[in-house]
């Protein structure tokens, strides 16, 4: 017989980490990560999403979890399939909540924003600086963000220029010709 997971613990206390990377037990970095799961994947119960953030190491409160959840302006909406999952405002001021991206969609997001605001892209060894219109970086970082590309471990932002680092210790060169060809293919498409 399947139970449904039970919320415990205290919001500030440690709990052994998941296969992931080490996350603080701060509230911007659980608010953080409850978005990431929720623009990841369907999420249906509170339970649920505690389970998935313990998972990751986050063991949270009932209350913690409800007063996050409020906090982010999460709601619940029908997906596609027509179940409610929960849902939170998009990245960019959206009020109104969307259902996650499929991978396809994301990387389509981010190939037509690097064809718009690519200007140049170097490599040294694993890292890549790219260079867009000023105000541009953190809005292609997050949409490089979202699509989750695996050679990527981690972007940093500025206004102007953006700093991608590779897995590969030296796959710098390969992801800016990369995300160069992206843009490029991009820019070439008619406009509809």
């Amino acid at each position: 017989m399947s139970q449904e997971p039970q919320i415990t613990g205290s919001s500030a206390a440690p709990s052994a980490p998941g296969p992931g990377p080490a996350v603080p037990q701060t509230r911007a970095a659980r608010h953080r990560r409850i978005v990431d799961i929720l623009n990841r994947q369907p999420v249906r119960s509170q339970s649920q999403l505690a389970k998935l953030l313990a998972d990751d190491g986050l063991t949270v409160t009932q209350a913690t979890l409800s007063r996050d959840l409020d906090e982010l302006g999460a709601v619940k909406i029908r997906n596609t399939g027509g179940e409610l999952i929960y849902a939170v405002p998009s990245e960019g001021g959206y009020r109104t909540p969307r259902v996650p991206l499929g991978e396809s969609a994301k990387e389509e997001r981010m190939a037509r924003l690097a064809g718009e605001l690519l200007i140049s892209a170097e490599a040294s060894a694993n890292l890549v600086v790219l260079r867009t219109p000023p105000g541009a970086a953190q809005f292609l970082a997050s949409a490089i963000d979202q699509a989750e590309v695996h050679d990527i471990l981690g972007t940093i932002a500025g206004d102007d220029t953006l700093l991608l680092i590779s897995r590969d210790p030296v796959g710098g060169q390969s992801l800016a010709d990369h995300l160069l060809r992206l843009a490029q293919k991009q820019k070439e498409q008619p406009e509809d």
